[in-house]
């Protein structure tokens, strides 16, 4: 059987276009499996920069200046000098009020709650361990210690009251190397950090000392201050006032929380109902603040970043002030936006790693054999189009 130029050509096109479609199977499920957002006003995302945020659909935390959305009756919000705050509801993760809430600024020792929401489930507290002289190198100048000594057995309890009482970057120090080592620990930080929405964090120094890079912002440092109030431990270590730390042969010597909001200590008043959390200072970051207070069972979490006037104790004052505001505007104003907004959600079990914005893996399964019987669909059709073709035009075949 002979066929001729038109139906030879009609058989090469439908050829081709069935070999195209199959050749773009593999790309077409592949690519219904990914997806890649843009990434959002304040976020941190860049190419190289680990996975991106999710949309924020709180446009008003991105916003310069003071937030607030108060109805009818509800207090006005407080002016303070601080350069960023914060005040929400712990519960809920509604955000109150903010004051350039995604600024990126130093943090000082408040990135401790970072490093202690990364480390803590990884450290058993009853283990002791004796330090090398090699844990203790490294520490920054003029850095705080709570008295950390080579050759000697602490609990991993102690240490703990270390960080959150004295802000002792020696052991900070000490519990990086049990994790991995700074570095590895400073990368467990950020993603940490990613997996709670916290994209405006950069970690450079896990015990918060002035570093090039290093920032975070009253929202990120929220997020991480309401976040350990979920850990039991955490809330532990963070609202302790006083505790014992070993000393050698058998001694042991009394240490002091810094946070004069929690203990009421250099003229500072005790906030009533005072959680605790983190203080904390450098030259470069100045006076910065996470605390949490509960009253009529409610809680808030506030953060103020260096505050420019008052001297060393605005901080805390600030921190009061925006937390009577918080409890004396309970349902009386609407939230500018929430500390859940860029939070990836988790995958379930103890080893879970956070979930990247692709699409699921059950459903880019269903898209891949989506695509693939349609593309197969499509080679059939063409196929009988062929056929029918050369049916009408020369009848059925015969044998030659």
């Amino acid at each position: 059987m002979t066929i001729g130029l038109a139906s030879r050509a009609a058989v090469s096109t439908c050829a081709l276009c069935t070999a195209s479609l199959l050749a773009l199977a593999p790309a077409a499920a592949t690519a219904g499996t990914r997806a890649d957002p843009a990434p959002t006003p304040g976020s941190g995302a860049r190419a190289g920069a680990g996975p991106r945020a999710p949309a924020a659909p709180d446009s008003l935390l991105y916003r310069l200046g003071t937030q607030v959305r108060p109805r009818a009756g509800a207090p006005e919000v407080p002016e303070l000098s601080a350069r960023s705050w914060l005040v929400a509801d712990a519960d809920s993760g509604e955000v109150l009020a903010a004051h350039d809430a995604h600024r990126r600024l130093p943090p000082a020792s408040t990135l401790k709650t970072l490093f202690a929401l990364t480390v803590l489930p990884v450290l058993p507290a009853g283990i002791r361990h004796t330090v090398s002289e090699e844990e203790l190198t490294g520490i920054g100048p003029g850095s705080s210690r709570v008295g950390v000594a080579e050759d000697l057995t602490y609990r991993i309890s102690d240490l703990w009251n270390g960080v959150f009482l004295s802000s002792g970057n020696d052991a900070v120090h000490v519990l990086a190397a049990l994790n991995g080592g700074w570095k590895v620990t400073a990368e467990r930080m950020q993603d940490k950090a990613h997996a709670l929405g916290a994209h405006d964090t950069r970690v450079k120094s896990p015990d918060g000392y002035d570093t090039p890079g290093q920032v975070s912002s009253a929202f990120d440092l929220a997020v991480f201050g309401r976040a350990g109030l979920h850990r039991p431990d955490f809330v532990r270590y963070c609202s302790r006032g006083e505790a014992m730390f070993p000393d050698r042969d058998g001694a042991s010597y009394g240490i002091r929380n810094t946070n004069r909001l929690l203990t009421g200590s250099d003229g500072v008043e005790r906030y009533p109902g005072i959680v605790g959390i983190k203080n904390g200072y450098t030259s470069n970051a100045g006076n910065t603040l996470v605390a949490a207070a509960r009253r009529d069972g409610r809680t808030l979490v506030v953060t103020v970043l260096n505050p420019r006037q008052g001297g060393g104790h605005a901080v805390y004052e600030e921190a009061r002030t925006l937390l009577d505001w918080g409890f004396d505007a309970s349902g009386r104003v609407d939230a500018v936006g929430s500390l859940d907004a860029l939070r990836v959600k988790p995958l379930p079990g103890p080893q879970a790693q956070p979930a990247t914005a692709a699409v699921p893996a059950a459903r880019g399964h269903g898209l891949e054999r989506s695509v693939t019987w349609t593309v197969t669909g499509a080679a059939l059709l063409g196929a009988m189009g062929v056929a029918l073709f050369l049916r009408l035009r020369w009848g059925p075949a015969v044998p030659d």
